[in-house]
């Protein structure tokens, strides 16, 4: 079958793939314990699933506008202004099928043939697949673990040429945790306004952030960096609805209009009653979410002083989300075979780097239960002192 050029290069994802092979495991009555989840270990809030059912009891199953209701448009318009200091109409938002779906759509609306989107790396895996269906080619910015996985803005200054369009910006970080200060993101922002370059800034994470770090909205900082910002967010994080596939962007509004033209003619609207518990969330304050980060600080505190304490591994303490981006390279072995292997002889399920573009690194989620996490690294300190 001859199929077109722009998917030939799309292989699976690595993370999926890892945590379907321990699922498939443990439904085969397999002891496995999974590190690779990248969604929360807690259930959806009560009063949101219950919103959900009401939507349904009220007959709100049918199609909505494209871009959301304006009712969730509003709340994000809202939100925006309540916790990023960021001023938007609704006209300059769009709900989508996750925040996965909003940067596929915001890819597709800014490349053209070869234009380069920085990435820095380790990355997402999905951001360079995404640049290259739309046409685009990624251009990766090694970081190092030393200045905490982040970019300098001496390294982006140096890797803008012709054809770069934009720089994806994701603070927290998936798989590293870091996140960016203030001052950072300032440094980056002026010298994407001098040159022109739009910033892609995925704050999926924005809500799951420890100790001293502070959140910041790249595009708050200054107008034009407001004009030159996508900023996109969602539900499945922060309030635990990774299978409700609610996300959101915000932009130019120019940029924005289309596309929600391409969403028109692509996946029409959002699941509506998934808008209406997105609605709930949105409104209904932050306990659920504070509950969470209190279990979160106490299970990253706990997995990051084991790693710490195993001969041949390390790991740096993540600021954000629920991830440890943990350093293999003492035991010699490359991500995917680390990554193999451990599952195959010692039942643990772990994320190989390569995935991420960094071969020496394994990536490890705390979002499940501390019982589980104590249990997977007695396994892993045990095999790694075998090899």
């Amino acid at each position: 079958m001859k199929l077109a050029a722009r998917v030939k290069s799309l292989t699976s994802s690595p993370t999926l793939a890892v945590t379907s092979k321990a699922k498939q495991l443990q439904k085969n009555g397999v002891d496995v314990i999974s590190f690779g989840a990248g969604e929360p270990d807690f259930d959806t809030p009560s009063h949101i699933k219950k919103k959900a059912i009401q939507a349904i009891q009220d007959g709100f199953t049918k199609y909505t506008p494209s871009a959301g209701t304006a009712e969730l448009k509003q709340a994000i318009v809202d939100k925006f202004s309540r916790d990023n200091n960021l001023h938007y109409e609704p006209s300059q938002i769009v709900v989508s099928n996750g925040a996965k779906h909003c940067l596929y759509n915001i890819l597709q609306v800014i490349c053209d043939k070869d234009d380069e989107i920085l990435i820095p790396l380790p990355y997402w895996v999905s951001y360079p697949q995404m640049v290259r269906v739309a046409g685009g080619k990624p251009v990766f910015m090694k970081t190092t673990e030393k200045n905490d996985f982040k970019i300098t803005p001496e390294q982006f200054e140096k890797a803008i040429k012709k054809k770069t369009k934009a720089l994806i910006i994701n603070s927290p970080s998936n798989p590293t945790g870091c996140v960016y200060t203030r001052e950072e993101l300032q440094n980056i922002a002026d010298i994407a306004a001098d040159y022109g370059i739009y910033i892609i800034s995925d704050e999926i994470y924005e809500k799951l952030i420890y100790d001293d770090a502070e959140h910041v909205s790249i595009a708050s900082l200054n107008e034009k960096m407001y004009s030159l910002t996508f900023t996109v967010n969602g539900l499945s994080k922060a309030y635990s609805m990774t299978g409700w596939r609610i996300g959101y962007l915000a932009g130019p509004k120019e940029a924005v209009a289309k596309i929600s033209n391409l969403q028109d003619h692509s996946t029409s609207c959002p699941n509506s009653i998934a808008q209406a518990a997105a609605l709930e969330a949105l409104s209904g304050g932050e306990g659920c979410i504070n509950m969470m980060k209190k279990e979160f600080v106490k299970r990253r505190d706990y997995i990051v002083q084991r790693i710490n304490s195993i001969e041949k591994l390390s790991v740096n303490n993540p600021k954000g989300a629920f991830y440890v981006f943990a350093n293999i390279s003492k035991t010699g072995l490359p991500s995917l075979d680390f990554a193999q292997r451990l599952l195959d002889e010692a039942q643990v399920a772990v994320i190989p780097g390569i995935g991420f573009g960094e071969d020496k690194f394994i990536r490890l989620s705390f979002a499940t239960s501390m019982e589980q996490i104590v249990k997977g690294l007695d396994r892993i300190e045990k095999w790694v002192g075998q090899l």
